[in-house]
């Protein structure tokens, strides 16, 4: 089979290596289609400390849909066919790969499969694309749940990413009322207002002023701010959270769910007093990927159309170039035959 063997900055090659041998208990899976990460995109760009725990010399990717190609003897969860998503924590059985299960490879062996655990499967009514996506909207699913969000809230989201679109989404399937999602990139924010959703560019645009007009007044500590329940930070911006320790109304949450390793420093006291909360949020849960599931299946959201690029595993290297163009790419994807 081919796959794509990380050899360290800009250096990934593509190679012919042996098919795994499955045992009595595991699945042999056939790629799809397969995302490209931040992660991954980070990675390539500067090295291998800067995303998942990605090795040199080994396989990586995690976004994918799949098929079963194979079964052990032992396995009756599963039929030859079946189309399903691996989840990446439990899918090598060992949380350390959930960046490197072999999304750019074109099989991936499932040890010890289990159904609703390493695999699930992928209802008909998802499309092959839109179920490649499954992962990154974990992700995000898990940032708006962390969130807490009550009906008729107002979220403010920064970051117009696959994660923080699908945020927004999942924060709209969980009762939301008005959020406007933020980016410096027009090309990015386009596809976000396809997708129905109120948008600012910050780069031109005063973010404050905008807010206001569009959720109404409310009260901070520093006097009179937009009505906003909660700022989700899916940008990695070092600017969003000085924004909501100024700006955010009294009991407002701030939520980060970007990669974003920087020290920072807190007034306490204002969080006392303005009864604020930081909230962290990483990866996902089982939960998380049943509701994306449900999501998915609603076709509420054209969600296939953040989709802006397709490459074959062979221009794998293109591929991660493009992605990391946010003034021309949003979710850039691999084609396997």
């Amino acid at each position: 089979m081919k796959s794509a063997i990380y050899l360290g900055k800009e250096n990934i090659e593509i190679r012919s290596v042996p098919l795994p041998e499955i045992g009595e208990n595991d699945v042999l899976i056939r790629n799809i289609y397969s995302c490209i990460c931040g992660t991954d995109v980070a990675v390539y760009q500067q090295g291998a400390e800067t995303g998942h725990r990605i090795t040199i010399g080994g396989e990586f990717g995690h976004e994918t849909v799949s098929r079963i190609a194979a079964v052990g003897k032992n396995v009756t969860d599963f039929t030859v066919g079946e189309r399903v998503y691996p989840y990446p924590r439990y899918a090598k059985g060992d949380t350390r790969r959930a960046g490197t299960i072999g999304g750019f490879s074109e099989y991936i062996k499932i040890p010890n499969a289990k159904r609703n655990y390493s695999l699930y499967s992928v209802d008909s009514q998802i499309s092959d694309k839109t179920a490649c996506l499954i992962e990154p909207f974990t992700v995000g699913c898990r940032a708006a749940r962390r969130t807490g969000p009550k009906e008729s809230e107002n979220f403010a989201v920064f970051g117009c990413g696959t994660i923080g679109i699908a945020t927004a989404i999942a924060l709209k399937y969980f009762g939301a009322d008005k959020i406007m999602l933020c980016d410096l990139s027009e090309f990015r924010l386009k596809i976000v207002r396809q997708l129905g959703f109120q948008t600012c560019n910050t780069a031109e645009e005063n973010f404050c002023e905008n807010a206001k007009k569009y959720f109404g007044e409310a009260y901070s500590l520093n006097g009179i701010t937009a009505d906003i329940d909660g700022i989700i930070d899916a940008s990695g911006s070092e600017e969003i959270l000085p924004l909501f320790m100024k700006y955010g109304k009294v009991e407002s949450r701030f939520t980060s769910v970007a990669v974003n390793k920087a020290i920072r420093k807190l007034d306490l006291l204002h969080l006392t007093f303005a009864q604020k909360s930081i909230i962290g949020s990483g990866g996902y849960m089982p939960e998380d990927v049943r509701d994306v599931m449900k999501i998915m299946k609603s076709r509420n959201w054209d969600i296939e159309q953040i989709i802006t690029h397709e490459f074959s595993l062979d221009e794998l290297e293109e591929a991660l170039r493009t992605a990391g163009d946010t003034n021309a790419a949003l979710n850039v994807i691999i084609k396997f035959e």
